[in-house]
C-alpha cells in the first residue's frame, strides 16, 4: 500500500504565483503532498479563484476585524487548519507576521520562501539590495519557519547571476522563475518524509530514484 499524501494548506495574500507552481507539481500522481486547502487573509486574493478552479477548498480569515490582535487572528487560522485535517503549512506570499505560539505549533511543518540567498538580505527589497551591494549572485531560499523572520533552517536554494544591466524588476523576474522550481521541490521533500532538522541544518535523504531521474519534480 502506498503512503498517504500529506494534507497541505497553502496560505496566500494575493495572486499566489508560487501556489500555482505547487498546484501544477501536485497534479503528478506521485507527488507526496495533497493540496487540501488554500487560505487567504484577503477575500480579494486572486489565488483563491485559481484554487477554486482546481477544485481545492478555500477559506478566508480576514485579519482586519481582529484589530491588531495577532494571537486571536492566528487562533482562527489554527481552527480552520485543524477543521481541514492539515498536516503541513506552506506560506506563499502570505503577508502577515505569525505569532511565536502559532509558529511553534507548526515547527518543522511550516515552510516559507524568501527572495534572497539567506542569511543575506532578510526582509524587504532584497533584489535592489543585492544589486546595490554588488552581489554577483542572488536567488531564493525555502526554509522552515521560525519565530524570527527569515531565519529558519534552509531546505532548498537556487542562485542566479546578477547581470551588469540588471534592475530590480529584471532580477526579480529571473529569480521568480527559480522560485517556481525550488518551492515545489521543497514541499515534496518535506511531505515525502525526506527531511530532518539537526540544529540549523536540514538533512535530506537521497533515494535511488534521484540518480535515475534527477529532474522529475525536484530541482537540482
Amino acid at each position: 500500500m502506498s503512503n498517504p499524501k500529506m494534507r497541505t494548506a497553502i496560505l496566500i495574500s494575493g495572486r499566489g504565483s508560487n501556489m500555482t507552481a505547487i498546484l501544477e507539481a501536485a497534479r503528478n500522481k506521485d507527488y507526496p503532498a495533497e493540496i487540501a486547502l488554500v487560505l487567504a487573509n484577503n477575500a480579494d486574493a486572486k489565488g483563491l479563484e485559481t484554487a477554486a478552479a482546481e477544485g481545492i477548498a478555500t477559506a478566508v480569515v480576514d485579519h482586519r476585524p481582529f484589530k491588531g490582535d495577532r494571537e486571536a487572528f492566528d487562533a482562527e487560522i489554527q481552527s480552520v487548519l485543524e477543521a481541514n485535517g492539515i498536516e503541513l503549512v506552506v506560506l506563499a506570499g502570505f503577508m502577515r507576521i505569525l505569532t511565536p505560539g502559532f509558529v511553534d505549533k507548526w515547527r518543522d511543518r511550516m515552510l516559507n520562501i524568501h527572495p534572497s540567498l539567506l542569511p543575506s538580505f532578510k526582509g524587504l527589497h532584497t533584489h535592489q539590495r543585492a544589486i546595490d551591494t554588488g552581489c554577483r549572485l542572488a536567488g531564493c531560499t525555502v526554509h522552515f519557519v521560525r519565530a524570527d523572520m527569515d531565519s529558519g533552517p534552509i531546505i532548498t536554494q537556487a542562485a542566479v547571476p546578477v547581470l551588469d544591466d540588471d534592475d530590480e524588476d529584471s532580477l526579480s523576474a529571473r529569480i521568480l522563475v527559480m522560485e517556481h522550481k525550488v518551492y515545489p521541490r521543497a514541499v515534496a521533500l518535506v511531505a515525502g518524509g525526506r527531511t530532518r532538522v539537526e540544529g540549523m541544518r536540514v538533512i535530506i535523504a537521497q533515494t535511488d530514484e534521484d540518480s535515475q531521474s534527477p529532474s522529475r519534480f525536484l530541482f537540482h
